[in-house]
């Protein structure tokens, strides 16, 4: 049989054919990632800011766009994210289809006009620092959910001579104001029976600022900073010490992340779907070293001059919120008694505008919050459970006086004369100005120490005295369910008198001699 030839035309479909088909393949290949190291654009690549994502970088109008800053507490999303940008090899696009990315906004100001001319649509803030700037920004911005608590990220430097709270009184200290640094300060101060006017306080951009006026001004004697900050103070100054820090004062900076309502009733279902994914990545980091290590590699490649070391260090800095730490912010567990973000941000609503630092009252809770993102997740497991309470080793009353104070709050809690029975009005007083100060430094153990005149015998004094101390711990262990290892009970009876009543000689001296102090110890 005859051959027969090929057309020109022949030829010219089938090389066409041949040449779609390659192209179709390489198109194919590169988006699945399998051309992933032979390509300068896929794979790990770099952007032209020097940060790195895990796979094809992917843009359009449908990304989510989340403003941060240098901080180890938003990992949880930057690791299920495989990165800072919007990528293929992200877990928020294959098991969600989001596409997520991550702006790294350090400077507060220009922060809150990218979120509010819609450059990010979610936006870091700090639940304490919030009734500031609510009733300002634009946009009616609404607390979606909660990404960390600081346990150790921040901290009070001080020179050396103050080595409590109450050393601070007439001291100038510097700190950044309206931010959880400034919340924090004001926060230990109430824990030693301290107001803002008995300190002096210098402003500061900063906690950065805080930090290195520290380090140059000998006349600044103590200093609200971050970590590292922190321990870059003490090497740099000597006899200078870390007074306190967030890991026992546990539950006072709540980082929280901010929606415009609008957007939040438009993306619902993308927000459940962030937040889950979220969620996920931050049990993961919290349970498994090897994860919290490549959390650390993640933020090491996107932090500008922080190394692995320090990033990974960051991460050990705070709590990674579960889902169920989630539940209990909002209130949603009737049965938690710890801190809520309601409580925070009333009670700091309350204390900058008694400072002067807002002209209005700021919107309720109510109104800047929104649970039904947290309520719509379909979690389940013990990775997302809440937080379990600090287990505490009982102390001996000898272990006990030892201990060094970090903060004393005095109260004159009032008995019947011998009797250590709590009435309505003790207990009144000790919810409205000890009760807070407890739960949010709930990784501190608590010494109580009665205290009498010296009416009576020495002997009959100490007994009572310890029994009062030890009714006072009851209360808060049976009403507020606080641990019974947590207290430390003293009983001094009249040995340790207020410093110029020491004789008992007036009826005045007598009445502040029978007190009770609460003290924070280390």
């Amino acid at each position: 049989m005859a051959k027969r030839r090929l057309t020109t035309f022949s030829k010219f479909l089938m090389t066409m054919l041949v040449v779609g088909g390659l192209a179709y393949g390489y198109v194919y290949l590169r988006d699945s990632g399998a051309l992933s190291g032979l390509t300068g654009e896929e794979g790990t690549s770099t952007n032209q800011e020097g940060r790195k994502t895990g796979g094809k970088k992917l843009s359009g109008d449908d990304v989510i766009n989340i403003g941060v800053v240098t901080w180890g507490g938003y990992s949880g999303g930057q690791y299920f994210n495989e990165g800072f940008e919007a990528n293929t090899n992200s877990r928020f696009y294959k098991d969600y289809g989001l596409k997520v990315n991550f702006e790294i906004l350090d400077d507060f100001v220009a922060s809150r006009k990218a979120f509010e001319n819609g450059e990010v649509d979610l936006l870091w803030s700090t639940v304490d620092a919030f009734p500031t700037e609510a009733g300002q920004l634009a946009g009616e911005p609404q607390i979606v959910f909660q990404a960390d608590w600081s346990r150790g990220g921040d901290a009070v430097v001080a020179r050396r001579g103050v080595n409590s709270v109450g050393d601070l009184k007439g001291k100038k200290v510097a700190v950044a104001e309206l931010t959880p640094s400034h919340t924090f300060l004001l926060w230990l101060l109430e824990a030693g029976d301290l107001k803002q006017s008995d300190v002096r306080i210098e402003k500061f951009p900063s906690a950065i600022d805080a930090a290195a006026a520290f380090k140059a001004d000998p006349s600044i004697d103590a200093a609200v900073v971050w970590s590292p900050d922190d321990e870059d103070c003490v090497r740099a100054v000597p006899g200078a010490k870390i007074l306190e820090n967030t890991k026992s004062a546990s539950n006072i900076i709540a980082d929280v992340f901010l929606a415009k309502k609008n957007y939040i009733d438009d993306n619902k279902d993308k927000l459940s779907k962030l937040y889950e994914g979220w969620m996920k990545g931050a049990a993961e980091i919290n349970s498994s070293d090897d994860a919290k290590r490549k959390a650390a590699k993640i933020l090491a490649e996107n932090f500008n001059g922080f190394d692995e070391a320090t990033t990974y260090q960051a991460i050990q800095n705070v709590r990674l919120c579960t889902h169920g730490d989630n539940m209990n912010f909002f209130g949603l567990d009737r049965n938690y008694q710890g801190v809520t973000g309601e409580k925070l941000y009333s009670k700091m609503s309350n204390e900058y505008a008694k400072l002067g630092y807002m002209d209005n009252r700021p919107p309720s809770w109510r109104l800047i919050s929104r649970s039904d993102v947290v309520q719509s997740a379909n979690l389940v497991g013990s990775e997302h459970d809440a937080e379990a309470g600090k287990t505490f080793v009982k102390v001996t009353t000898e272990e006990g006086k030892k201990k060094e104070a970090i903060a004393t709050k005095r109260l004159k809690i009032g008995f019947a004369s011998g009797s250590y029975q709590l009435d309505g009005n003790a207990k009144t007083l000790i919810d409205l100005t000890f009760v807070d100060i407890a739960k949010a430094f709930s990784n501190a153990q608590i010494r109580i120490e009665g205290n009498t005149d010296n009416v009576g015998s020495r002997a009959t004094n100490i007994a009572l005295s310890q029994k009062r101390a030890q009714s006072v711990a009851d209360y808060l262990i049976k009403v507020h369910g606080m641990p019974a290892e947590r207290f430390i009970i003293i009983g001094n009876g009249p040995s340790k008198p207020v410093a110029g009543c020491e004789g008992n000689n007036s009826s005045a001296c007598k009445s502040k001699n029978r007190r009770t102090e609460f003290e924070l110890v280390k």
